[in-house]
């Protein structure tokens, strides 16, 4: 019987398997002696350590470049993405910048339609608001500045945005401030752009009304309402707040201060205006002898 001639495959398979298994063996071992805690396999292993890493720095030397490769890339990476955002950053800045100068130039234009004059004798001196004495029927707060500091009867109080009220009675070292929101506040303003005068009335609301306008059809809500300097108690061209309409379509003022946060109030001092020294004059105008002799007369 004839025997078939030994081909290659017959021992390709047995080979393969073998040299698996020699190699899984020598990876254990090496597993299990770098495990081993003992001084003179410690010994053995950096003896290995010194004669084989050295020899391999060829082979390491693609690993650390594909490594440096990638971490470069990362880097590169990450520079692009910022870049990328501050690119995206630059367009909204130039954005802020755009509306920013439409804001500057309209400012501009009002200032001059107006005729507006900032008086350099208009300073200010600030103060930390003490207590908060809000009611249905009174609404003011107290400030830690008085007499001491040269506050005046009547000089306008802001918080930084817009105009809050007014001191309405001073103590050597606090203040009282009458909020515009109080039913007793009477505040003359004008309406710009429109030009139109009108008064706002306190209704212990956020937004009070604004009366006695000359031609409401002048009026649009949003338009910028300042106080008006009628009556030489407030300074002129100071924010008060925009025009806004309620519901039963009756105009009201939306103040510009933050009435929920006030913390420091700006007292301005108004040398160029008229001197309060009694706080009734501001509600009723002063009687003159002969008027109130006539209206005696007249109720006999």
């Amino acid at each position: 019987m004839a025997h078939e001639p030994l081909r290659t495959e017959d021992f390709s398979g047995p080979l393969k398997r073998l040299i698996l298994v020699v190699l899984m063996l020598v990876l254990v071992g090496v597993f299990i002696l770098w495990r081993i805690d003992s001084p003179r396999v410690e010994r053995f292993r950096i003896a290995v350590i010194d004669r084989v890493v050295p020899n391999f720095d060829w082979a390491f030397t693609p690993v650390t470049g594909a490594a440096n490769l990638i971490k470069d890339f990362q880097s590169y990476r990450k520079i692009y993405d910022q870049n990328q955002e501050l690119r995206r950053e630059l367009q909204r800045m130039e954005s802020w910048k755009e509306a920013a100068l439409q804001l500057e130039q309209e400012n501009a234009r009002l200032l001059d339609l107006n005729n507006v004059r900032l008086d350099p004798r208009l300073t200010s001196i600030s103060g930390n608001v003490l207590a908060d004495s809000g009611s249905p029927y009174r609404q003011s707060v107290l400030i830690n500045v008085g007499a001491r500091d040269g506050i005046l009867d009547g000089w306008a109080a802001m918080d930084g945005i817009g105009l809050v009220g007014r001191v309405s009675g001073v103590g050597e070292r606090s203040s009282r401030v009458l909020l515009l929101t109080d039913a007793s506040s009477r505040v003359p303003v004008t309406v710009q752009p429109s030009g139109q005068r009108g008064l706002i009335v306190g209704d212990n609301t956020l937004a009070p009304p604004i009366d006695f306008v000359e031609n409401r059809d002048l009026i649009r809500p949003g338009d910028r309402v300042v106080s008006s300097g009628d009556g030489d108690v407030f300074p002129s061209g100071v924010l008060i707040g925009h025009i806004a309409v309620d519901t039963g379509g009756r105009m009201r003022v939306r103040l510009a201060a933050d009435y929920e946060r006030l913390e420091f109030l700006r007292i301005l001092r108004n040398y160029g205006t008229e001197r309060i020294s009694d706080p009734g004059r501001m509600v009723l105008p002063e009687v003159l002898p002969e008027t109130a002799a006539t209206e005696a007369a007249a109720n006999d």
